[in-house]
């Protein structure tokens, strides 16, 4: 067995997809089939069923699964201590993060400290909430940037940036350009993000200090994209509670309008695992981040 076939089975586990794990490894489809078919043969069991054109794991794989991910974790601490001992010329970084902070939040602040660090590499996987959690815990990620609170014994999580819970509706809403009543929140349809994401979380606590439960509210539909739901709530009839980053510049050109005041005000928040070596690329890149607004 070696880290490779092991760095294959586990993109393989993630995509669930053979076609779409060898893209992402920069490797031809025959080479990846024939890896997973490798570790089966040598140990004679079955890491994946095979259904229909797609595949999943198998209950030997799923255990396996967790075993690989911590060996591969850490290898790829050794390899970085290495780099550690080349000072901060060369260093990699895998970063999990929630929609909003990955997509609106990281990407200025990482170009910013490349400008100072050119040699350091970062990837940067993106999820919920749940799943980037799920990531720094199991090693597949140095550090997870999520956007709700995580209550998790084996990770740290420091308070950083932040943003706001704001409400929009498009121009063809009611309420677009005119006040709504008092008990138009449960009457009007909603757009949302899926459970576990920070912005679910964060929308049903507002709800909750209203005397609302969410399903009090008419949800027609949940997505797991903030660009998803923006476009849908600018051409329909529905509302959306999501980060006033991913709207601002939609409410500027007056294709959303937001409705009454913000929901609340939330901070992101840094994770990384307690017990895991702190690498100089990433105690570079957490001082960046606290001392950068």
């Amino acid at each position: 067995m070696t880290l490779e076939q092991l760095r294959i089975f586990a993109a393989v586990a993630e995509k669930q997809h053979v076609t779409q794990a060898a893209r992402e490894l920069n490797l031809t489809q025959s080479a990846t089939s024939a890896a997973i078919a490798a570790l089966e043969e040598r140990y004679g069991i079955r890491l994946f069923d095979r259904v229909g054109r797609g595949i999943v794991l198998t209950h030997a794989g799923r255990t396996f699964l967790a075993e690989a991910r911590a060996v591969l974790a850490r290898a790829r601490g050794a390899e970085q201590v290495l780099r550690d001992i080349a000072g901060l010329a060369l260093g990699k970084l895998v970063i999990a993060a929630s929609q909003t902070v990955a997509n609106y939040w990281l990407p200025p602040r990482l170009q910013a400290f490349q400008a100072d660090h050119s040699g350091i590499d970062f990837s940067v996987r993106i999820a919920n909430t749940e799943r980037v959690a799920a990531d720094v815990r199991d090693g597949t990620a140095d550090i997870g940037l999520i956007e709700g609170d995580i209550d998790d014994g084996a990770l740290s999580a420091r308070r950083i940036d932040g943003d706001s819970l704001v409400v929009v509706v498009g121009e063809r809403h009611p309420y677009a350009k005119r006040k709504p009543p008092s008990d138009w929140l449960t009457q009007t349809p909603w757009i949302l993000r899926e459970p576990g994401s920070g912005t679910r979380g964060m929308f049903e606590l507002a709800l909750g200090k209203r005397g609302l439960r969410l399903s009090e509210l008419r949800v027609q539909l949940e997505l797991a994209s903030n660009e998803a739901i923006r476009t849908a709530v600018e051409s329909g009839l529905c509302a959306t509670a999501i980060s006033n980053l991913v709207v601002e510049r939609s409410i500027a050109a007056t294709t959303l309008f937001q409705v009454e005041r913000e929901l609340a005000k939330r901070s992101f928040y840094m994770l990384r695992h307690k017990e895991r070596h702190i690498s100089k690329a990433e105690a570079a890149l957490t001082a960046f981040i606290m001392a950068t607004k």
